[in-house]
């Protein structure tokens, strides 16, 4: 693998982990503006696999995702590389806020300011949402899934693990079903 090509990734990734605040689902668009629109590393499809795969594996979502996309862009140094840039500038950041921050917690103008950062990041997680909605398949079955998982996660504070499970085999038994349906 060529030094520039994992360069434009660890690059690509160390932007995206430097300029989006709000943990993984907001990075999603920015993920998704960088590896589809701008490089073209990868697909709008490829983008919904990733979230879903990211989401059910175990860690941060963003890590995960930039993990795979570096990993189908440029192999395993290219998931070190996407990595590696997608964590530095956290790590940096709160680092270097750890020792300043008791100092200045107190100050208005800090609190407001991450009030404003919160608003942003709801923004962000609802185009991320918009996004993915408008790229799903729409059928009864998804609209199903869409509506239990948010039930049982949202209002029933049901651990989000075995709702992940449980569309899957929802989704696998339904698939199954379809197909049989559609062979007899």
């Amino acid at each position: 693998m060529k030094f520039r090509e994992l360069w434009k990734v660890f690059i690509t990734f160390f932007k995206i982990g430097a300029f989006t605040f709000g943990g993984g689902y907001a990075m999603i668009p920015l993920i998704q503006k960088e590896t589809v629109e701008t490089h073209h590393w990868i697909s709008d499809e490829d983008i919904l696999e990733i979230v879903a795969i990211a989401e059910s594996t175990p860690g941060p979502i963003a890590i995960n995702a930039a993990t795979f996309v570096g990993y189908r862009t440029c192999g395993v140094w290219g998931s070190v590389c996407a990595t590696l840039g997608v964590v530095l500038p956290s790590f940096i950041l709160i680092y270097a806020i750890s020792f300043v921050l008791r100092q200045f917690q107190s100050l208005k103008a800090v609190r407001y300011a991450f009030y404003g950062i919160r608003a942003g990041v709801l923004a962000l997680l609802c185009k991320a949402l918009w996004n993915m909605f408008k790229k799903n398949p729409k059928n009864w079955v998804s609209y199903i899934i869409m509506a239990g998982a948010f039930l049982l996660t949202a209002i029933l504070d049901v651990s989000v693990f075995p709702v992940l499970i449980g569309c899957a085999v929802f989704g696998l038994i339904t698939a199954k079903y379809m197909a049989r349906r559609t062979q007899a």
